[in-house]
């Protein structure tokens, strides 16, 4: 059994067959489990799926409750979810809830603004004129309805513009000046 007390290092107390019983105060206890027997080994920060919980007489690593948070602020609040899972509000979800959106690269779920409907498109124009050139330009326009609870909400566009063809021509030649 010496090759498991060479995993001691940090122990205070160390145990031939379970390794770390007690460690020194700034460490943590991590304790796993292999079938019936379990293992304790002193670190200083905690694995992840783990957290650190500071006490009076042993500092230890406590397991996250949830299976899909990879990293975790206290039992049932996670910081981080596993591949496959999206963070929302401490909880890690297979989908973002109703009224979220992920957001690219983070896997983290932000609510959204609720928006009316969009505006009619407008009139076809050009540098401000509604006849004249083949090409111009048209915009439409919608209103947030409900602001997101959360500051820093994610809020799609609230105008949109499109090229447009340009229906008539100005009477008295190409262009008409204002």
């Amino acid at each position: 059994s010496a090759g498991l007390l060479e995993n001691c290092t940090g122990c205070v107390l160390c145990s031939e067959e379970n390794g770390c019983i007690t460690c020194h105060h700034r460490l943590f206890l991590l304790i796993w489990r292999d079938g019936i027997r379990q293992y304790g080994m002193c670190v200083h920060t905690c694995p992840p799926g783990y957290f650190g919980v500071r006490g009076l007489e042993v500092n230890r690593c406590t397991k996250c409750r949830s299976p899909s948070c990879e990293s975790c602020f206290s039992r049932d609040f996670c910081m981080k979810c596993k591949d496959k899972f999206y963070l929302h509000k401490g909880q890690c979800f297979r989908q973002c809830p109703p009224s979220t959106m992920a957001q690219p690269g983070t896997r983290e779920c932000q609510e959204t603004c609720e928006l009316g409907p969009w505006s009619n498109w407008s009139a076809c124009t050009h540098e401000g004129q509604t006849c004249g050139c083949k090409w111009g330009v048209e915009t439409r326009v919608r209103e947030v309805l409900g602001a997101a609870r959360e500051e820093g909400a994610a809020c799609p566009a609230l105008l949109e513009t499109r090229k447009c063809r340009m229906r008539k021509h100005c009477p008295g030649g190409e262009h008409r000046t204002a």
